[in-house]
């Protein structure tokens, strides 16, 4: 966080994640295709009528295979005939047991049309969603989509609706793909599944804010030309009478990439105290992907430890007025002599509804890990119309609720900081740094851990230093 005070920080802990362990980003293991007749889907509407604002196609797909299924490889089609020739469509999930956050949507143009279908709707999973097991089914899948300009839309001569089917039971009408081949339902006629087909409404989105944070120093023209701030005006958070020292962020070369640097240093008192902040001079983000690859540090590069240090990556707009409903932020924080009651080093994760600054109050849900996070680590955070969800090193680390979505667009931001000077009373100077490798925003688009990391690799393929297609708010 960056810009209120810290003292007496309460979290509310709505909802703690389980930790699934650190590591790489490595790319999915190969799953074999079952048997032909390995999936079902089953189908159901909660909008019935011949006319609707929308359609909401509800669905379940059941692996009656012997193989466990991995669900990023099924592809489901439900097919239908479009209003009129220029209409465009978008998607949404109200619900899911594996969560909307795991479940994509597209539409698509048929090569054959026919009288009941001319576009279709291709709903997929993400990594997220995991495996299906040989018996089991996903559960809901509570799935609509309507025009984009919300006029009343026909559905009765859809080829895949049927507005008597209230309950779910298999219907042939949709269809299933594993690993590219259809594996169940019959396509509207001359309409193969696996045949190329025209893209109408890609997802929305999409436009990408890339930077590898090559720059000379913090007074290089293009970093402010790229969008960046260092920070030097006073205030929170952090120790009292601190300062912000924008020569403190610097830049070099680790492990063949050029970084980051930023530097908080103490001697024990608030005027001895520097922190460090960059932060996107434009509020701009909002739904979508958010990464970067950032080095967290259990010890001072000099001096004596034991400092109550806090280490970010995060996005945040401002607080109009306490306790106002249409704040955001979004962190990352390592605490790595802990801090804010904690004993030793933890690593945080909290989605932000509001709060109050005095008397402190907080909204807010958060997930946490209490163990050593020192050395690189890939970070990422996807936010869609759902849900919040923080992975570590490719690993889901929270997903947290749809109260605590934003309202508003959003700064990207890391910071460097010390909540007090508790931890350690010793008025030797010392000296702690955070490093930064990367950067990415990837506008309302939700990828996989694996697909950052395809991205960041594709950038840096191509010599793509830095690229900034995210329109103003």
């Amino acid at each position: 966080m960056s810009n209120r005070p810290t003292a007496g920080r309460a979290r509310l802990a709505l909802a703690v994640a389980v930790v699934l362990g650190g590591g790489a980003l490595t790319a999915l293991p190969a799953q074999a295709a079952p048997a032909a007749d390995g999936l079902t889907v089953q189908y159901r509407t909660s909008a019935s009528g011949a006319t609707a604002d929308q359609t909401e196609p509800w669905l379940k797909v059941r692996n009656t295979g012997s193989s466990t299924v991995q669900l990023s490889q099924v592809k489901i089609r439900y097919y239908f005939k479009a209003d009129s020739p220029n209409t465009s469509y978008r998607f949404a999930c109200s619900w899911a047991v594996r969560g909307c956050s795991a479940v994509t949507g597209t539409f698509g143009t048929l090569s054959n049309p026919t009288a009941t279908a001319d576009r279709y709707l291709e709903v997929g999973f993400t990594s997220a969603a995991g495996t299906l097991a040989p018996g089991a089914d996903t559960g809901d899948l509570q799935l609509r989509f309507y025009q984009s300009n919300w006029q009343t839309l026909r559905q009765s001569d859809d080829y895949s609706f049927d507005g008597a089917r209230t309950s779910y039971g298999d219907w042939d009408k949709v269809t299933a793909q594993l690993a590219g081949a259809t594996v169940w339902g019959t396509a509207p006629d001359g309409n193969d599944p696996t045949d190329p087909t025209d893209p109408t409404d890609p997802p929305g989105g999409g436009q990408t804010l890339f930077d590898d944070f090559d720059y000379g120093s913090h007074t290089d023209p293009a970093l402010s030309a790229h969008g960046w701030s260092v920070r030097s005006n006073s205030g929170g958070p952090g120790v009292p009478g601190a300062t912000w020292d924008p020569s403190k962020v610097t830049f070099a070369s680790a492990g063949g990439n050029s970084v980051m640097n930023l530097e908080t240093s103490t001697a024990g008192t608030g005027a001895s105290t520097t922190q460090t902040e960059v932060l996107t001079k434009s509020m701009k983000f909002r739904n979508g992907t958010y990464a970067a690859r950032v080095r967290f540090s259990d010890a001072p590069k000099s001096g004596p430890d034991g400092d109550h240090l806090v280490q970010t990556f995060f996005t945040i707009n401002d607080l109009k007025a306490p306790m106002a409903d249409d704040y955001a932020e979004y962190d990352f924080e390592y605490l790595p002599n802990g801090g804010w009651g904690e004993p030793s080093n933890i690593l945080y994760t909290t989605s932000w509804e509001t709060y109050n600054p005095d008397p402190w109050q907080a909204v807010n849900q958060h997930s946490e890990q209490r163990s050593s996070y020192a050395g690189w680590h890939d970070l990422v955070v996807t936010i869609d119309d759902g849900a919040i969800t923080y992975y570590v090193d490719g690993q889901l680390f929270g997903t947290h609720g749809a109260q605590y979505l934003p309202e508003r667009p959003m700064s990207i931001n890391f910071n460097q900081w010390l909540i007090d000077l508790n931890g350690q009373t010793s008025t030797t100077p010392r000296a702690y740094d955070q490093q930064v490798d990367y950067v990415l925003h990837v506008k309302d688009q939700v990828l996989t851990p694996a697909e950052v990391a395809a991205k960041i690799a594709g950038y840096r393929a191509a010599g793509t230093g830095f690229v900034d297609e995210v329109p103003a708010s």
